[in-house]
């Protein structure tokens, strides 16, 4: 029994851990290979910052990747095990199928443990430093946020057309300020970096100026050095998104959110000011709590996966890699739909949303155990 115990032990951690590395892989391209892509094509990023970029995305991936992979793992091993007809020799030598499973659900529980410490804690954490990097970088680049020769929309407030960039100094500078109705033209401009405020700073030399009034008439100025500030992207992300937030930090979320819900009536000024805070304050807490709800109910994933994987790898009774990994793929998109639909309705509190998380726990762990039972007296 340890032998076939050890056994299965053994090719269920062998074929998790390939498995994994695959999808992560996969999930890693999905995920970062558009921003990672622009840090490497701009040529002034060191290889160090991308690996660290890549790095901090592994964690995130991970929260999917593991159930995935367990569930894939799961099928292809079971499959085996009985095209080969190990399970009947097993069988044979009076050995239940339930005795047979109970190391790997075990496993399963562990690696329940794993997806609870990577969805509440690591994961978030990770994403959120993985978009101070990026942002970071960014920042730092900002000759290549001005590239040559076409409108640039990606600052807040103003457009921006560049003749020419040669690192970070400037030929032919036209911006348009769009809060003072204001064009500027330059015939040379540099960027710089304000170290103390870390803000990019663009500095335009002989500018001149033509403002629209409201009346339609230009009125024309002039200034020898007209700097632009542009704030630092990485001052918008100090406080992470809800669904980039730890677990401790969601339930700060929630506990400030209902404070702030008893405090509303003595802050605002009319019952239709009051009844839009209200609203929009239970929205935040609807959202936060759905959040922490998906944090625990997703981390339970691998064991409804090893529930329903195991029989349903020995009635599938097949060894090719192929068959089991459509199977694995069918499975996650069935679980994850529920998934899909607590978060577009997490705003909504009268749908209980947050017990929308709980339903494809519930549903496999249910349907798994009557497989398994079934499976077990080969029914």
């Amino acid at each position: 029994m340890k032998t076939l115990h050890k056994y299965l032990t053994l090719q269920v951690l062998a074929s998790l851990a390939l498995t994994v590395a695959v999808f992560t892989f996969v999930l890693l391209l999905g995920n970062a290979l558009k921003e990672i892509l622009e840090l490497l094509l701009s040529g002034q990023v060191r290889i160090g910052i991308v690996l660290e970029a890549i790095g901090l995305l592994i964690p995130f991936v991970l929260v999917f990747a593991l159930p995935i992979g367990f569930i894939t793992a799961t099928l292809l091993v079971f499959g085996r095990f009985s095209a080969d007809q190990e399970l009947t020799a097993a069988r044979a030598s009076g050995v239940s199928l339930l005795s047979l499973a109970a190391p790997i659900l075990l496993l399963s529980l562990a690696c329940c443990g794993v997806s609870a410490w990577i969805n509440m804690d690591l994961g978030p954490s990770s994403r959120v430093a993985y978009k101070r990097l990026i942002a970071e970088a960014r920042n730092d680049l900002a000759n290549v946020q001005l590239p040559e020769d076409r409108l640039i929309y990606d600052f807040p407030g103003y457009i921006f057309h560049v003749g020419k960039n040669r690192n970070g100094n400037l030929e032919n500078v036209m911006v348009f300020w769009i809060k003072q109705n204001t064009t500027i033209q330059a015939p040379s401009g540099k960027i710089e970096m304000d170290t103390t405020n870390k803000e990019v700073v663009v500095n335009l030399f002989d500018a001149t100026f033509i403002t629209r009034m409201t009346n339609g008439v230009p009125v024309l100025s002039a200034a020898g050095k007209f700097p632009i500030r542009i704030p630092n992207s990485t001052n918008q992300i100090s406080k992470p998104r809800i669904s980039d937030m730890t677990f401790p930090q969601l339930q700060e979320e929630l506990r400030e959110r209902e404070q702030l819900l008893t405090l509303l009536p003595a802050t605002t000024n009319s019952a239709a000011e009051w009844r839009a805070q209200i609203k929009a304050t239970e929205k935040l807490i609807q959202q936060a709590r759905s959040q922490m709800h998906e944090q625990i109910a997703f981390s339970f994933a691998c064991f409804g996966f090893a529930l329903v994987g195991i029989p349903l790898g020995i009635r599938v009774h097949r060894r090719e890699t192929n068959i089991g990994v459509a199977i694995a793929l069918v499975l996650v998109l069935i679980y994850y739909s529920f998934v899909i639909l607590g978060n577009s309705l997490s705003s909504r509190p009268e749908f209980f949303p947050h017990l929308i998380f709980w339903l494809p726990n519930f549903i496999f762990q249910a349907v798994g155990a009557v497989l398994l039972w079934r499976a077990n007296k080969g029914i």
